[in-house]
């Protein structure tokens, strides 16, 4: 044990725990991804399908990650080194993985930003055709000096709430930040359900379409369970460390998904009415949110106040991301190299703002320069999402079904007895059997292997 693990920061209660955690694990993927890829993948079909995967997936795991962290009361890299220092290196791969996606999710970070300030001020409204939507955004990720003034600022807010501490930082902003998202969120999808597309768009997301369920399907749904919980990066490991021992960790976890789950769905109630009503072919990613959306929205009585609080929910939901993942490397240098939280703070600040000013500039001056044929940017996104995340997942699988003792993990899940853990059992053979398997197929599909 480490000498100051006894005056470590602790959340408060239940609620703390499961907003921290939540927030950590809603991102932009829950609204520009998931809609997208439940409606193409057969709707409710698809729906169900990925429930089952976060319970069979993403809940082992983010348990696994919890009772790490709360176990060892340390950072991602301390807690496998305490419980077995050749299992150092799942800590590594966290910390380098939350430190090469912060290079581009502060760049996209940014790109929100900006547009809730093009929407405040009218800019995006000037603007009509799908075309000129399209113009303004390209123009804008290759312009150099704009968005990094953007992702600039938004790594500041990032690197203010982190240096105020867990309590006071972390603790706080979630209490305030996920609430909010929520009732944006609620907002926009009465806003959504009100207009003239809004059954076809419910019926693209919700009806059961099992024609269109595969096996790729199925891939797709384990692979979404695995990204849009966050697992396998550490997150969870940090935060847990500040968990109260008498936090029930079954109950935070299944918490956590049900609110992922939940915003997922409501940002498909968001989006698609209004795509449906546009009358154009739904699609996913940044085009989605930056070309297409603000083309809708100008459509609308009030284009601009519903523009504005759009883009103002993805600000909401990037920060509670990057909050997580600077966490994360902050954790690990002031308790690792013995920093102060103040140092580690700004050493995490300043070497995520290098590499995020490279990544963003990869858009535009620097676009000849490639990493295996793709610009930085690119190259961050697809070694994160495809190579260190589904490793560092698979690994702590391993880890807490293999080598760490049983014991430890159902002191961990039922409080040292104090709660009924039934369901430990199947827990390990999950981790032992299941997941590991799963994960496997995943990276393969994706480095497109098989």
């Amino acid at each position: 044990m480490h000498h100051h693990s006894h005056n470590r920061a602790t959340l408060g209660g239940k609620l703390s725990a499961v907003l921290v955690a939540a927030g950590s694990s809603v991102g932009l993927g829950n609204i520009w991804r998931f809609p997208y890829v439940a409606g193409d993948n057969g709707g409710g079909a698809f729906l169900l399908i990925y429930i089952g995967c976060v319970l069979l997936l993403g809940l082992p795991i983010m348990l696994a990650e919890f009772a790490v962290g709360r176990t060892t009361r340390r950072n991602a890299v301390g807690a496998y080194h305490a419980l077995d220092r050749r299992w150092s290196f799942i800590g590594y791969n966290s910390v380098l993985a939350a430190f090469l996606i912060l290079g581009f999710y502060f760049v996209v970070s940014g790109w929100t930003a900006e547009y809730t300030v093009h929407s405040l001020t009218g800019e995006l409204a000037s603007l009509s055709t799908a075309e000129e939507y399209a113009a303004q955004f390209e123009g804008f990720i290759s312009n150099p000096w704009r968005p990094l003034l953007y992702t600039l600022l938004f790594i500041l807010a990032t690197h203010a709430v982190i240096a105020l501490g867990v309590q006071k930082g972390i603790e706080r902003s979630a209490k305030v930040l996920m609430p909010l998202l929520f009732i944006i969120l609620i907002a926009l999808s009465i806003h959504s359900l009100l207009m003239p597309g809004a059954a076809e768009g419910m019926r693209f997301l919700f009806r059961p379409d099992f024609s269109k369920v595969t096996a790729s399907t199925l891939l797709t749904a384990l692979g979404q369970a695995f990204f849009s919980l966050s697992v396998g990066i550490g997150t969870m490991v940090t935060y847990a460390s500040y968990f109260k021992p008498e936090t029930n960790l079954r109950h935070t976890a299944l918490n956590v998904t049900l609110l992922d789950t939940l915003v997922a769905v409501l940002a498909g109630v968001v989006i698609f009415p209004a795509v449906f009503t546009a009358g154009i072919a739904p699609s996913s990613g940044p085009s989605l949110v930056f070309i297409t959306l603000p083309g809708i929205f100008n459509g609308m009585p009030l284009s601009m106040v519903w523009s504005t609080v759009f883009f103002l929910l993805l600000v909401v939901a990037a920060l509670t991301s990057t909050i997580s993942l600077h966490e994360v490397i902050t954790a690990y240098l002031h308790e690792e190299w013995h920093l102060s939280r103040r140092s580690a703070a700004w050493l995490t600040t300043l070497s995520t703002a290098a590499l995020a000013t490279l990544a963003s500039l990869s858009l535009g001056l620097l676009g000849g320069w490639r990493i295996c044929g793709l610009t930085l940017f690119d190259a961050l996104d697809f070694a994160t999402a495809n190579i260190l995340l589904p490793l560092g997942g698979l690994f702590t699988c391993i880890f807490v079904g293999w080598k760490l003792d049983p014991e430890r993990f159902r002191e961990q899940l039922s409080n040292h007895g104090t709660l009924r853990c039934r369901i430990h059992g199947l827990l390990i053979f999950l981790l032992r059997w299941v997941c590991p398997v799963i994960l496997l197929l995943v990276f393969l599909d994706n480095l497109g292997l098989y």
